[in-house]
């Protein structure tokens, strides 16, 4: 147990929850590109808000007009994500500096402090880059996994006892792989602005199984220099997309309900087991919510709240399913 490493963990795991539902709050509000250059606003640290700095911003960067409530927004994510930067810096200090406990999580510390800063170049690439869809899928899943790197952090190093439950392990493991799949799938959706293209429910645009084009859709490399803004893709793409996602929704769903009910056997893990089951049936509760309703942000934004907290209860199952490290 390492206390200091620890509480600072297990705030940076808050804060980059924080980042990722700030971060689609932006997305989802299509302030992506509130501020089109990096990293100030318009060539400010903070954003135009005067009339001769809105005139001189709009001469600067004559096709994009400032916004001053999107970028506001973006500048603001900006500097939360800061914020993580020095929060995962002082974590590496402590896991090199601490006690024996602190030393065992040097590794993961490392890396975490390495996909930050990979993080910090994809927000960049997504300004320069104008969206473009595997990059703005990128940035969100990176955020994903440096939530599950500091939330195993905070996990491993706190009070909780670690006794290995026998075979729940691997489970656990299957489980957040399909959770980060279907993670990906709906970044992929998003970033393509693919979330209403089939508007009704069960069917998609009132057919079953209507026109798809799964290559153009899954088709990873984009042309540079396009503003991805609105997307770009035809409808038969977007349907693909959308489908897939609904496909992976309902898988995960059914693997996510029977992991939980698995591990209501173990009293020690019977809390995660009931979280991880509230929190798939409301994640898929609120993936309905963005159809019926036509998208409504709050609903949106909660759905990409929802996930990251299943990634971190998933985490902590793991956690409580791996032997914990022998002591000093």
């Amino acid at each position: 147990m390492s206390p200091a490493l620890h509480r600072l963990a297990l705030f940076a795991a808050v804060i980059t929850l924080c980042v990722i539902v700030l971060g689609a709050w932006v997305r989802l509000s299509h302030a992506g590109l509130g501020c089109p250059d990096w990293p100030g606003c318009y060539g400010k640290l903070t954003w135009p808000t005067e009339h001769h700095e809105v005139s001189a911003a709009n001469e600067a960067f004559p096709d994009r007009p400032v916004e001053v409530h999107k970028a506001w927004r973006e500048m603001v994510h900006r500097y939360l994500a800061g914020t993580l930067v020095l929060l995962v810096v002082a974590i590496n200090w402590l896991a090199w500096r601490g006690d024996r406990a602190a030393r065992q999580m040097r590794g993961i510390a490392a890396v975490a402090l390495g996909l930050i800063l990979f993080q910090a170049a994809l927000g960049m690439w997504t300004v320069t880059l104008k969206l473009m869809p595997i990059v703005v899928m990128g940035h969100l899943m990176g955020g994903m996994a440096t939530l599950g790197l500091l939330s195993w952090i905070a996990f491993r190093t706190g009070p909780l006892p670690y006794e290995r439950i026998t075979g729940m392990r691997t489970m656990v493991i299957a489980a957040l792989v399909v959770l980060v799949m279907q993670v990906a799938l709906g970044g992929w959706t998003s970033a393509n602005y693919a979330a209403l293209s089939c508007p009704d429910l069960p069917t998609c645009t009132g057919q079953w199984w209507p026109e798809t084009d799964f290559v153009a859709g899954f088709t990873v490399s984009r042309e540079v220099g396009v503003n991805y803004e609105g997307g770009i893709l035809d409808q038969p793409a977007r349907a693909a997309i959308h489908i897939a996602h609904r496909i992976g929704a309902i898988v995960t769903l059914l693997v996510l309900l029977a992991t939980g009910l698995r591990l209501l056997h173990w009293q020690e893990l019977r809390a995660g087991a009931l979280a991880l089951m509230l929190g798939v049936c409301a994640q898929f509760t609120l993936g309905l919510l963005n159809v019926h309703l036509k998208l409504p942000l709050a609903n949106a934004v909660a759905h990409n709240g929802v996930a990251a907290l299943l990634i971190a209860c998933l985490v902590w199952l793991l956690a409580r399913t791996t032997a914990r490290p022998a002591r000093p």
